[in-house]
């Protein structure tokens, strides 16, 4: 009894010691996946959302204005009348016009009685040829003034129709330059009114970027207001830098355009470089894990630690570019001299 009661306790002993074992096999990591810190925020620039068409409005004639039906932010649909101007004037030239016209026509129907009566003269002989030529030039003179009159009198009428300004199209009032009871000139911009079907976020980029960037490139935009992502593309490239900051204007087209983005967000635009360097990765120091000549390091896939091969690009302080990875694989950051090939680890949730 006694040697059956010893081995049941050696046999108890050693359970112990390979549950132990087993569970030394699993270690906690911390881990980073490769895309956190793709190169630098050298590639986010702040942009603003805005309209892909904005159109300054102005009246075709100069006046006072009468009315003013918009403020700031008002929605508008094509066609809306926005401002009016004082019509006496336009309309005291369109009757002017159109008694000229009745001018002109009594001139032409003299000159046409004329015409015909010396006509017949001439047939007569009663009068030489050149006589007739005279009553022609006249009556062809007094033609081109009716014809001209009512030329004048059709565009005076279309000036009536310019004393109202209205939408292009339906959008919102961004600005408004002009009160009621201002007189303003022909062509003075009156208000800006913006296309909102059509939304674009602006971007200024420096001039040592613009290089690495390109007509239809694709870009990722944050929105800070709601925490929107969308994707997008540069539909535009200032070909000249602006005086005062020395960056170039983009403007990048948002084919699909979530419901709560208005206009004026702040976005965050993400732009990825075409450089050579934009492959690269950005990981800590202590994620390097050195056999032989080889720098590799750890990934987890499926509970387990691989040893991977990468490529040091540059060193930066505590940090590094690799290149050699994938945007999803989860490398381990700290304690890589203690794994080993295929063991089972769980990563550590409060890095």
């Amino acid at each position: 009894m006694r040697i059956l009661f010893i081995i049941l306790i050696a046999m108890m002993i050693c359970g112990c010691a390979d549950e132990e074992v087993a569970q030394e096999k699993i270690a906690y990591v911390k881990t980073q996946r490769a895309d956190e810190n793709i190169n630098s925020d050298e590639n986010i620039y702040s942009g603003v959302v805005k309209g892909r068409y904005e159109t300054n409005l102005a009246f075709q004639v100069g006046g006072q204005i009468l009315s003013r039906n918009v403020d700031v932010g008002n929605f508008v649909k094509a066609g809306d009348i926005l401002m009016t101007i004082n019509p006496r004037d336009v309309i005291q030239q369109t009757n002017q016009s159109e008694a000229q016209v009745s001018s002109a026509k009594a001139q032409l129907d003299l000159a046409a009685s004329n015409l015909n009566r010396y006509r017949e003269l001439f047939k007569e002989g009663a009068i030489a040829a050149s006589v007739l030529d005279q009553y022609q030039t006249s009556y062809d003179s007094a033609l081109a003034a009716y014809e001209n009159s009512i030329a004048v009198a059709a565009q005076s009428q279309n000036t009536l129709g310019y004393t109202n300004l209205t939408a292009d199209f339906d959008g919102v009032i961004s600005a408004v330059y002009v009160e009621s009871g201002q007189i303003i000139s022909a062509g003075q911009t009156a208000a800006t009114l913006i296309q909102i079907d059509e939304l674009e976020v602006a971007a200024d980029i420096p001039e040592n970027k613009i290089s690495e960037i390109e007509i239809n490139q694709p870009v990722k935009i944050k929105f800070w207001a709601n925490d929107e992502n969308v994707e997008g593309f540069i539909r535009e490239i200032a070909p000249i830098a602006d005086s005062s900051s020395r960056t170039f204007a983009i403007k990048i087209s948002i084919p699909n355009v979530p419901e709560k983005i208005q206009l004026g967000m702040t976005a965050s635009v993400f732009i990825l470089s075409k450089s050579k360097e934009n492959s690269l990765k950005k990981l800590p120091l202590s994620a390097i894990y050195q056999t032989g000549e080889e720098t590799k390091i750890w990934i987890v896939e499926d509970g387990k630690v691989h040893l991977k091969k990468i490529d040091v690009k540059n060193y930066d302080g505590n940090e590094i570019l690799v290149s050699g990875l994938n945007s999803n694989d989860v490398v381990v950051t700290a304690g890589v001299h203690k794994l080993r090939e295929g063991q089972q680890v769980k990563i550590d949730e409060t890095n």
